[in-house]
């Protein structure tokens, strides 16, 4: 098995967070994300949340890595920085330290080889940052859309790149893994990260893409309601085609999507998610919904539209409007094609 060079090392802190990133690490893989870092040589020096070593014993690791003593691998922060009030950071302290998540990020993010946004508050701002906003949240190296955050534009970590922001609420444990093991074992670039610093790994690939509905969306059969079968985009708000994500590519939790579970997606990879209003409605002008495929004309998703309407199979629309199989695919179906098999 390859494993990380010279001891690879992990800081994990958590700021304005619920705690939903380190749920979802914490699933990764049959043996569980204690045997993986070990598997692969990464060693953790410090959870909040798992971590034994806790008072004069978590901060003298702190102050370890702050002063260079301890060399860093890999700083990970889950949770938006807050810095109200005044831009003080101390609606959100570090317990025990009397100093803020805001300093203690700009403290150690410097001594960092890597420094990881994990979730999109920790990457953008994510839901801290929706208004209003009286904590005055951020992301590690962007608001939103702006790049700055609390690190601000310039950043870089010392092997010399901007922060690494594994996007979600929470991240997908696969993401945040095997990024983590890409870092330690140096095969990550610039070239690895989207625009937006996500890592390619799931950023190249849009929600849409396995999503179990696709048939639906692609004769546009559309549910109405969230117990229908049918695709969710027209009506129902589901962004999968404008987020990025491999989310219905790689089983969740052992086998299941949010589309899957009957769930619309909300781009929650993407800056400003959480500004949406009624995530179950899709808004629309001139009944034709606001937001469009991010790779497609709206002209030609009009037109496409309109033709895969007017060739919907009777078993497709039917399904689409139900909550179950209401019409399954017939037998007859499969005895005309054995037939033109055998002519040919």
């Amino acid at each position: 098995m390859t494993k990380a060079h010279d001891d690879f090392t992990l800081l994990w802190l958590q700021a304005g967070s619920c705690g939903g990133c380190t749920m979802a690490t914490l699933e990764r893989g049959a043996s569980g994300w204690f045997e993986e870092l070990r598997g692969f040589g990464i060693r953790l020096l410090w959870h909040p949340s798992v971590s034994e070593e806790t008072g004069e014993e978590a901060r003298a690791i702190l102050a370890r890595v702050e002063r260079g003593e301890q060399k860093l691998g890999a700083l990970c922060i889950e949770g938006s920085i807050l810095h109200g009030p005044e831009g003080t950071g101390l609606f959100n302290k570090l317990s025990g330290t009397g100093r803020s998540m805001l300093d203690w990020a700009r403290a150690l993010a410097p001594r960092a080889d890597y420094c990881v946004a994990v979730g999109s508050c920790a990457a953008f701002g994510g839901v801290p940052a929706g208004a209003p906003d009286p904590t005055d949240a951020s992301g590690l190296q962007y608001s939103g859309v702006d790049i700055g955050g609390a690190l601000g534009p310039d950043y870089r970590s010392v092997k010399g790149l901007p922060v690494v922001n594994v996007s979600g609420c929470a991240p997908h444990p696969g993401w945040i893994m095997e990024t983590l093991l890409a870092l330690s074992l140096g095969r990550f670039t610039q070239a690895d990260m989207d625009d937006y610093g996500r890592p390619r790994i799931f950023a190249d690939h849009l929600a849409h893409h396995g999503c179990s509905r696709n048939e639906f969306y692609e004769f546009k059969a559309s549910a109405e309601d969230v117990s229908e079968r049918g695709c969710l985009m027209e009506h129902l708000g589901c962004k999968a085609t404008q987020a990025v994500g491999d989310c219905n590519q790689r089983a969740w939790n052992g086998g299941g999507s949010c589309t899957q579970a009957g769930s619309t997606c909300i781009a929650c990879t993407s800056p400003g998610f959480e500004a949406t209003r009624g995530f179950h409605r899709t808004p629309k002008i001139g009944g034709i919904p606001v937001g469009l495929p991010l790779d497609m004309p709206k002209a030609w998703f009009v037109a496409l539209a309109a033709l895969s309407k007017s060739a919907t199979p009777k078993r497709v629309r039917e399904n689409a409007r139900s909550d179950r199989v209401a019409r399954a695919p017939t037998p007859s179906a499969e005895k005309k094609l054995g037939t033109e098999k055998k002519k040919t």
